[in-house]
C-alpha cells in the first residue's frame, strides 16, 4: 500500500499538536527535575510525539488502542490529562489505569468517551497477542451482529522496532494476516533498543521483516514529521475502517530522552548520536513549520508557557494526592464469580452414563447454544478431526468454521489472544493439545492474562476457558504424558480444575463458563474414555444442562469407619485426577481405614475440607502424578502440617512420581516412574502400623 500525501492538514490541528507535544516536553521535563519525588521507573515520548499525535487524533469512542509504555504524548492525543498521567507516574491511588499498581504510561481503560485500552504490560511485544485478540473479537462480533457500532472499530497496537524480533509478535502478525483482522500494528523505530542498536539486533527494519506475510499491507512515514505522520496516519486508518483489512505501519522517530528513568542515555550514547537526534526533534520541526506558514513566535513562546504551566499545576496537584490504602494490595485477584453453590441437577432421573469426554462435548453445546458469544478454536479442534482425542467432535460441524476452528501451531496465540477476546464480550474456549507444550504459552499466561484484572483495577478480568489434556498413560512418552499443575499452580490469577469424572467436568466446565476469571480445565487423557483398567468410576450418569459445580469445593469420596477413626486406626488420601483411581484402588485394601478427597479443583483449593479431615484422622498422604519435589503437591503437604500440627500422628507425607525430566516412553520404565495402586498400599501400610 502506497503513501502518498495529497491533503494539507489545518493550521487548528497542527496547533493542537504542537500544544500537546509543548505539553508533553514539559512534563518529561518536570519528571527530570523532580527526579527525587518521581522514583519509580518511568520512560517519556520524547521524540516520539508526532506519530503518537497523529494516530490519537484519528481514533474514535469505538476503537480499542495499546499504547506502549513510552506512549505518553498518544495518550494525551486521546484526552487523558497531565493530571491524570502524573497520578500513575507517582503511584497513587486515585491512578485512573492501575490504582498504583503500575508503572507510567501503562494504561487500561473503558471510557465510553474515547477508544478503549485493555491491559497493558511491560513484557515488548507481548502486547501484539491481546490486542490482536481485541481485533478477532470485533470481527467476530461484526459478523455475528452481537452488537452495532456507529463507526467500524479500529485497533490500533503500538510498539517499538527491537521489540518486531519477538516470536509472538509473529504469531500475532501471522493471525492478523491470515484472518484479515482490522488492526494496524504502529511499530516506532528510534533505532535502539535500551543499549542495543539496530544493527546488532536485526537484518531489516519491520517494514522489510513483514514484507513475508501475505495479506499484511504496509507504510512507512517520517514519525518526526506531525504532518506527514497525520496524513499518513489518516490513510493508514480509513483504510483499516472501510477495508477491515490488516495494516503495519513503520514510523522513524528519534530517542531524545532517556530509555527510562532507570537507564539513563549518558549511559551508553554518546554525543554525535545524541545531537543527531536532537536534530529531529518533532517539537522544532513542527514549530519551523509553524512559522512558515504564518504563525507567530509570540503564539508559539505563549504555548510553551502554558503548558509549562499546566504540567507544573498537574504535577504539585498529583504530588499532594493521596497514596493507596495498603489494605487494598490484596483487591482484585480475581473478579467475582455468579457461581458459589451447587446448582442443577447431578443424577436425573433415568439419566445415561457418558464418558468424561462426551461430558465436556455435551457442556461446550449447551453453552454454544444458548450464548452467541461463546467459541472454540485450537490446534486441530475444528470440524475435520474433532480434537486428537475426539474431545471436540460434533461441535465444528453443528456451529460452523467461525465458531470452532483451528489455529496454527502457536500456543502463545492460541492462550493470549483470549485477553483481547474477553475484553470485546466474548467468551473464548479454546485448546492446547497437550500439556507438555503448553510452554510457549506461559509468558502470554502470567505476563498479560494472570495480571489484567489485578493491574487494571478490576477493569479487565479475562474470562476465557483453556483446555488442556494432561498426563500419562499407555507409553505416551516424554512430549504426551507430563504433568503441569505445580507450574501453573505458581501463577497468582488463575483458576484450575482438574475433574476426575464426567459429572465434576461438566459441572466444573459450566461453572467456568460463566466465571469471569482465567481458567485453566486440566484434563486426563486416561479417563477420557475410562480405557485404563481401574477407571470405570469415571463415566457418570450426565448431569442436566443446568447443572453447576463451584470451584473450590473437594469431595468425599470414600469414608473412613468411624470407629476405626476413633480408635487412630485411619488416615486420609488428598488427591486429584487420575490420582483418584489409584485411591480408591487401594483402600479395598483397607476397608473403614482409609478416606479420600477428591480436591476437583486446586486453584481455588478446598484447604476447609481438607484440614478438617486430617484433623480427624491424624495422618495424611498427599498423592499426585506429578514428580514430587517442590511439587504443589509438596507445597500443600506442608501446608496440611502446619495448620493441622497439633492433630497430627505422623508427619504429613506426599507420594508422587520420581524425579525423572520426563516420562519415558517404554511403558515398563513409565509404570516405574508413576505412583499407582501398589505403591500406594505399602505406604499406607507403613502409615497405619506407625
Amino acid at each position: 500500500m502506497e503513501n502518498t500525501l495529497h491533503e494539507k492538514v489545518s493550521q487548528d490541528i497542527l496547533l493542537k499538536a504542537y500544544n500537546h507535544m509543548m505539553l508533553a516536553k514539559a512534563m518529561a521535563d518536570i519528571y527530570e527535575e523532580n527526579r527525587n519525588t518521581c522514583k519509580y521507573v518511568h520512560s517519556t515520548s520524547r521524540g516520539h510525539e508526532a506519530i503518537q499525535l497523529a494516530t490519537a487524533y484519528q481514533l474514535k469512542k469505538e476503537d480499542w488502542v495499546s499504547p506502549y509504555y513510552r506512549d505518553e504524548s498518544l495518550l494525551l492525543g486521546i484526552g487523558f490529562e497531565p493530571y491524570q498521567l502524573m497520578l500513575q507516574l507517582l503511584a497513587k491511588a486515585d491512578d485512573p489505569f492501575s490504582g498504583g499498581r503500575s508503572y507510567y504510561s501503562h494504561p487500561s481503560s473503558r471510557d465510553e468517551s474515547k477508544p478503549k485500552i485493555i491491559h497493558q504490560s511491560s513484557a515488548t511485544g507481548m502486547q501484539t497477542i491481546p490486542t490482536t485478540g481485541v481485533a478477532q473479537g470485533i470481527k467476530y462480533i461484526q459478523e455475528f451482529k452481537l452488537q452495532n457500532f456507529e463507526n467500524n472499530p479500529v485497533v490500533v497496537c503500538s510498539l517499538g522496532d527491537n521489540s518486531v524480533t519477538e516470536g509472538e509478535v509473529s504469531e500475532a502478525l501471522q493471525f492478523a494476516a491470515l484472518h484479515q483482522l482490522p488492526i494496524i500494528f504502529l511499530v516506532q523505530d528510534n533505532e535502539w533498543g535500551i543499549s542495543v542498536t539496530k544493527e546488532e539486533a536485526r537484518t531489516c527494519d519491520a517494514y522489510d521483516f513483514v514484507a513475508g506475510f501475505s495479506g499484511l499491507s504496509r507504510m512507512r512515514v517520517d514519525g518526526t514529521d506531525f504532518a506527514e505522520s497525520f496524513e499518513v496516519m489518516k490513510k493508514a486508518v480509513d483504510f483499516v475502517r472501510s477495508e477491515r483489512k490488516p495494516l503495519v505501519v513503520c514510523a522513524k522517530t528519534v530517542l531524545i530522552g532517556h530509555h527510562t528513568s532507570g537507564v539513563r542515555r549518558e549511559f551508553y550514547r554518546d554525543e554525535e548520536d545524541l545531537t543527531k537526534h536532537r536534530e529531529k526533534d518533532p517539537g522544532e520541526i513542527l514549530r519551523k513549520q509553524l512559522l512558515n506558514s504564518g504563525t507567530s513566535q509570540e503564539e508559539l513562546a505563549q504555548i510553551t508557557k502554558k503548558t509549562r504551566l499546566e504540567a507544573e499545576q498537574a504535577f504539585e496537584k498529583a504530588k499532594n494526592a493521596e497514596d493507596p490504602n495498603p489494605e487494598t494490595v490484596s483487591q482484585h485477584i480475581f473478579a467475582p464469580t455468579p457461581i458459589t453453590e451447587e446448582v442443577g441437577i447431578r443424577e436425573p432421573e433415568n439419566g445415561e452414563k457418558i464418558v468424561m469426554v462426551d461430558a465436556a462435548i455435551h457442556a461446550i453445546q449447551e453453552l454454544m447454544w444458548k450464548h452467541p458469544e461463546a467459541l472454540l478454536y485450537g490446534q486441530d479442534v475444528g470440524e475435520r478431526i474433532g480434537g486428537v482425542f475426539r474431545e471436540t467432535v460434533t461441535l465444528g460441524k453443528k456451529f460452523g468454521n467461525k465458531r470452532v476452528f483451528n489455529t496454527a501451531i502457536q500456543e502463545a496465540y492460541i492462550i493470549g489472544s483470549t485477553a483481547g477476546m474477553s475484553a470485546v464480550g466474548l467468551k473464548p474456549i479454546v485448546e492446547v493439545q497437550f500439556a507438555d507444550y503448553i510452554y510457549p504459552g506461559i509468558n502470554q499466561l502470567i505476563t498479560e492474562i494472570s495480571k489484567s484484572n489485578y493491574l487494571s483495577n478490576g477493569k479487565f478480568p479475562v474470562s476465557n476457558i483453556i483446555r488442556v489434556p494432561i498426563g500419562a498413560y499407555g507409553g505416551g512418552g516424554p512430549y504426551h504424558s507430563g504433568s503441569v499443575e505445580s507450574i501453573l499452580a505458581n501463577i497468582k490469577g488463575i483458576k484450575i480444575a482438574y475433574p476426575s469424572n464426567a459429572a465434576d467436568f461438566k459441572g466444573l466446565l459450566k461453572a467456568a463458563y460463566y466465571d469471569p476469571n482465567p481458567i485453566i480445565m486440566l484434563e486426563h487423557k486416561g479417563l477420557y474414555w475410562s480405557k485404563v483398567p481401574g477407571t470405570e468410576d469415571a463415566k457418570t450418569i450426565e448431569p442436566d444442562a443446568d447443572y453447576m459445580l463451584p470451584f473450590g469445593k473437594g469431595r468425599v469420596i470414600i469414608e473412613a469407619d468411624q470407629n476405626e477413626t476413633s480408635k487412630g486406626r485411619s488416615l486420609v488420601i488428598v488427591t486429584y485426577g487420575m490420582g483418584v483411581y489409584w485411591a480408591k484402588e487401594a483402600a479395598k485394601n483397607f476397608q473403614g481405614n482409609v478416606e479420600v478427597i477428591d480436591l476437583r479443583t486446586l486453584i481455588p483449593l478446598d484447604e476447609e475440607l481438607v484440614f478438617e479431615s486430617v484433623k480427624k484422622h491424624g495422618k495424611c498422604i498427599v498423592l499426585t502424578e506429578e514428580q514430587l519435589n517442590n511439587s504443589f503437591a509438596e507445597a500443600f503437604a506442608h501446608r496440611i502440617s502446619k495448620n493441622c500440627f497439633r492433630y497430627l500422628d505422623a508427619p504429613v507425607e506426599a507420594m508422587g512420581s520420581l524425579d525423572l525430566p520426563a516420562v519415558p516412553i517404554n511403558m515398563a520404565l513409565e509404570k516405574e516412574m508413576l505412583p499407582n495402586s501398589e505403591k500406594l498400599i505399602q505406604k499406607i501400610e507403613k502409615m497405619l502400623k506407625h
